[in-house]
């Protein structure tokens, strides 16, 4: 069991933090800090270079944790936490497969929660250097603020720009 933690917290957390470092360096085709802010303001996130932040720390620092399983639950929390801001703003009206489908954060939300209920297992740096995180506390306090920020994130997005209607006036 500890083999199978171990294979499936480096693949996620080190896919994970591959991708937020896409977004952070512009590395492997990422537009970089500022095609990520240009593209969160376009989405009407506001400030846009706040949820930058959020979303490359989340997924290169928790990708991280999770794949060192280093300070358990935390990294499982914020590995998981970007996942629903990328499902609900992002993904949702594109189905579930395809180009831009929500299978894809969903794959990093799913083993990241169930990571964090099992823990990291033996073969973890929790485990080498004996930290256990007060359970069950230290995740359910992480993951409640991971949701409040996905709250706060959608409900202080910008309207949507009024539309043009078939007579050329603009909709209210």
């Amino acid at each position: 069991m500890n083999t199978g933690l171990l294979i499936l917290r480096l693949v996620v957390g080190i896919a994970l933090a591959a991708h937020g470092a896409q977004k952070l360096f512009g590395w492997w085709g990422g537009s970089g800090l500022g095609g990520m802010r240009k593209h969160l303001t376009y989405m009407r996130f506001r400030p846009a270079s706040l949820w930058v932040v959020g979303a490359v720390g989340t997924e290169v620092g928790g990708g991280l944790l999770l794949a060192l399983g280093f300070l358990s639950p935390l990294g499982s929390v914020g590995a998981g936490a970007a996942m629903p801001m990328a499902i609900v703003g992002v993904h949702w009206g594109k189905g579930f497969f395809g180009q831009g489908g929500l299978e894809m954060p969903l794959l990093y939300l799913v083993p990241a929660a169930v990571l964090g209920i099992t823990g990291p297992g033996s073969y973890s740096l929790d485990s080498l250097f004996g930290i256990t995180l007060p359970e069950p506390v230290t995740g359910l306090v992480a993951a409640a603020l991971a949701v409040a920020g996905v709250a706060v994130a959608m409900l202080g997005r910008r309207p949507a720009p009024a539309v043009e209607q078939a007579s050329g006036q603009l909709a209210a």
